[in-house]
């Protein structure tokens, strides 16, 4: 499993997104984090298509890295960028893509209705995949953990 570590990698904030966040809950080593709204989501580029900066309350599910965290203690959350956008193209632009093809080679053999509901239903399949493959993504696309000094 390759992890992304602040202290061990010198990479500079361009290269990192960042959200902060309150600790919700602790259990058997993994630590549900509620991001806050980040003000960074303004001046990032795929804002539009990532979750985390649309409104209301999300949650992280962080695996503990033995650090000594507590309920409702600000934390800083940080992943880098290139595995949000990677996130990003596996989640909305693969799958558009994806239908566009489908419903252009439907098209050719049946009708335009048959063909629609082709491109929709082959979004099933899709996701049904990226579940099941879930734990693959869950070692690539690591957030790290941090405290936040004097909060």
């Amino acid at each position: 499993m390759q992890k992304f570590d602040l202290k061990s990698e010198i990479a500079s904030k361009s290269d990192l997104i960042t959200h902060r966040g309150i600790i919700s809950k602790i259990t058997n080593g993994i630590i549900t984090v509620s991001i806050l709204e980040n003000i960074h989501c303004d001046a990032c580029s795929a804002k539009a298509a990532c979750g985390a900066a649309e409104s209301g309350v999300k949650e992280i599910n962080i695996d503990d890295n033995a650090q000594n965290f507590e309920l409702h203690e600000t934390v800083e959350i940080v992943i880098k960028k290139d595995l949000g956008l990677k996130a990003v193209f596996w989640a909305y632009v693969l799958p558009f893509f994806l239908m566009i093809a489908t419903l252009i080679i439907a098209s050719n053999f049946f009708q335009e209705w048959l063909a629609g509901l082709f491109s929709l239903l082959i979004l099933i399949p899709y996701y049904l995949m990226l579940y099941i493959f879930r734990n693959s993504y869950k070692n690539v696309y690591y957030f790290s953990i941090f405290k936040i000094p004097f909060e």
